[in-house]
């Protein structure tokens, strides 16, 4: 059931659950603030692990960076997913979430999208989505990884999947997509990541990195090698492609 707004924590079902994968507990609703604000919270109150929030419209949206993430109602899949069964690596879930993404692009759409560092989806080499992952790590660890997917509209420079796709069946692919992963995605993560070979310049939160892509490390780092030779493993940082 759709209903006008969120209702956080206390999350509205679905009429499509019998048609989701197996485990996944989903909502959908017309307009909130934050899909990823909406589960923590939901997660405090007892939200069980594979709660599923999609909106048609967010107001709030946030991407990496504290950056707006804001579209048209109705156009994209917004949508936010909570996790209690947390990796030692919560890095994990966001290189999985990618991985299900890319899957379900390809399957629904026919689409070919390739990752970039550390959790962007690229098509054509123009930003198509962005994943945000946000944690409570207490006792009771749960991360919260939401991603914003552009279909029938996308700002200025980025890409989208194209009109007519549906955003409750991309979802739905998505979940599937994600079930069907390995237990451990590193390689897939490494096979998808158009980052790597490439020429890249990274922000940093004291500054900024230029040099070649080498590589991934299990841990999620990326490795640089700047112009002096100098390797530089990187945990965190904005990656921006330069040839």
């Amino acid at each position: 059931m759709e209903t006008p707004g969120a209702t956080p924590p206390q999350l509205p079902s679905s009429s499509r659950s019998g048609e989701w994968p197996l485990g996944w507990h989903v909502s959908v609703v017309q307009e909130t603030g934050s899909t990823n604000a909406d589960l923590l919270q939901a997660a405090a109150a007892g939200a069980p692990d594979r709660t599923v929030l999609m909106a048609r419209h967010q107001s709030a949206g946030r991407g990496r960076l504290d950056r707006r993430w804001e579209a048209p109602a109705g156009e994209n899949l917004l949508v936010s997913m909570l996790f209690r069964d947390v990796p030692q690596s919560p890095h994990v879930l966001t290189q999985r979430v990618g991985l299900a993404a890319i899957s379900a692009c390809q399957r629904v759409a026919g689409a070919k999208p390739m990752l970039k560092w550390p959790n962007d989806l690229l098509l054509g080499g123009a930003k198509l989505a962005g994943i945000l992952a946000q944690a409570s790590l207490g006792t009771a660890p749960v991360v919260v990884v939401g991603i914003g997917l552009n279909i029938g509209w996308a700002p200025e420079g980025s890409a989208c999947l194209g009109a007519g796709i549906d955003p409750l069946e991309l979802l739905s692919a998505l979940l599937a997509a994600y079930d069907e992963l390995p237990a451990d995605v590193w390689l897939q993560y490494r096979q998808h990541l158009g980052t790597l070979g490439r020429t890249v310049r990274v922000e940093l939160p004291d500054g900024e990195l230029e040099g070649r892509a080498l590589d991934v490390e299990p841990d999620g780092r990326l490795v640089v090698v700047d112009e002096c030779g100098i390797t530089h493993r990187l945990a965190v940082g904005d990656v921006i492609h330069l040839r």
